[in-house]
């Protein structure tokens, strides 16, 4: 029998995910908006074999004042664009952009996914989420933020519309023969027709059928709404926990939802993400996390905290503890972040700079430091114990917190059987053993073009 293999994810926050990796000594922050850069990275990622590269994205600038801004990255590329090129100098490598449910609408999404699952030769993925900021819905002609509760709401009925318009071509609808002009088999082209609570949309979509079927759906959120979303629609989660206990717990949860929608757990791979400090020996890996902590300028230390958390801290003493927060049923940002982050302060009596020395690398999700061998020692225990399919990585800077993974990391985990030596699809969903989706609409009555 094949030994079990863990999913990998490569999170490229550009220069790296620490708050202050512009500021580490080894980080090129000045190529943030330098595609050979994001290209050098990509092809990083697919040397070391990883499944997929994944772009975060938000659609405001995430500074409170003029301090933070000065002191923050808030320039990057837009995912469709960026991915769009990635495609053309990577082969293997899955290409995931964040693209939100709640400032899109379905047929552009649906539209731009397809186009990049072709354009890559079956290797996209969307990652869905229903953005959580006051300051996006500014942006949009909003005065506020949709309620937590409507935002998922309208995400079920998006990712559902996207996926029936990934449906409206069949496999065998294009033809293109010349001799006897056809170029399309109309009977195999599918209005959507569909007619909601949010969206309307006739359809067909004016691109064919996507080489994996449907993108691969990839999801973030972990409250009890993403849970639920999760369960029915995603395909891979990208989840944040601290403890082993919390995320087999959270593994347990969202799969155990899943035979009520005729889904079966294989079908969602979970993959929580980490923070690897590698070090050659434990005190180098130590003195690299503190060279970290030293940079973070305090103003940004304070204005991430308090958009994680979806409550302003800067009026608060920044070595006291964190003032009374609102419950969780009045937190309109992401519910699971802040209950997750409250939760740690309170279980270890941190201040609010420590907690946001703790959170400005791997902003929730769980750091692990050490050697390589005590670095896959950890991911190891996760995997092998019904916590996690896989993880995504978040190197703390680029490029180096992304070579050091490839050059010592990977070697570990494909030493121990845990990782892949080659790819052994030509997809994404392939290699992450995802099957390719039926199409939807060809066993029901639709309307023909």
């Amino acid at each position: 029998m094949t030994k079990k293999q863990m999913k990998l994810g490569a999170f490229f926050m550009i220069p790296g995910h620490h708050v202050a990796a512009w500021r580490h000594p080894k980080a090129e922050a000045h190529n943030v908006m330098n595609f050979d850069f994001l290209k050098r990275l990509a092809q990083t990622a697919e040397r070391g074999k990883f499944d997929m590269v994944f772009l975060a994205d938000g659609y405001a600038v995430r500074a409170k004042n003029q301090k933070v801004l000065d002191q923050t990255v808030n320039t990057h590329f837009e995912p469709f664009t960026l991915l769009s090129a990635l495609s053309a100098v990577t082969h293997h490598v899955g290409l995931v952009g964040t693209v939100s449910t709640t400032y899109n609408e379905p047929f552009h999404v649906a539209r731009k996914f397809a186009s990049l699952d072709h354009l890559s030769n079956g290797r996209a993925a969307w990652n869905v989420v229903t953005s959580n900021t006051e300051e996006e819905a500014r942006n949009f002609n909003q005065e506020h933020h949709l309620l937590h509760s409507k935002r998922y709401d309208r995400a079920g009925e998006f990712v559902d519309v996207v996926e029936k318009l990934w449906d409206s071509w069949e496999d065998e609808a294009l033809v293109i023969d010349k001799k006897s002009a056809q170029f399309a088999e109309g009977s195999k082209i599918h209005a959507v027709n569909h007619k909601g609570e949010w969206f309307s949309v006739e359809g067909p979509l004016n691109v064919s059928r996507p080489v994996q079927g449907h993108p691969v759906v990839v999801q973030a959120g972990s409250s009890e709404d993403g849970k639920e979303l999760a369960a029915r629609t995603a395909e891979v989660i990208f989840t944040a926990w601290q403890t082993l206990e919390e995320a087999q717990a959270f593994y347990s949860d969202v799969k155990g939802r899943m035979a009520k929608y005729g889904r079966k757990p294989e079908e969602l791979k979970i993959m929580p993400g980490i923070f690897p400090v590698i070090g050659k020996n434990a005190e180098e890996a130590e003195e690299n996390k503190r060279l970290l902590e030293e940079l973070i300028p305090e103003e940004a230390g304070i204005s991430l905290l308090s958009a994680m958390i979806s409550f302003d801290l800067s009026s608060f003493p920044v070595d006291g503890p964190l003032p009374e927060l609102p419950e969780l049923d009045q937190v309109n940002g992401g519910k699971s972040r802040f209950k997750l982050l409250k939760d740690l302060a309170d279980r270890e009596g941190l201040t609010i700079r420590k907690l946001y020395q703790r959170i400005a690398g791997a902003r929730g999700h769980r750091e692990i430091k050490g050697t390589p061998e005590q670095i896959v020692d950890q991911m190891q225990e996760w995997f092998e114990n019904g916590a996690a399919d896989g993880f995504n990585v978040m190197p703390p800077y680029l490029p180096g917190g992304l070579d050091d993974f490839v050059d010592h990391v990977i070697p570990v985990l494909q030493q121990r059987g845990l990782f892949r030596t080659e790819y052994r699809g030509n997809t994404l969903r392939e290699n992450l053993g995802l099957k390719r989706p039926a199409n939807t609409l060809i066993a029901k009555t639709k309307e023909t073009i």
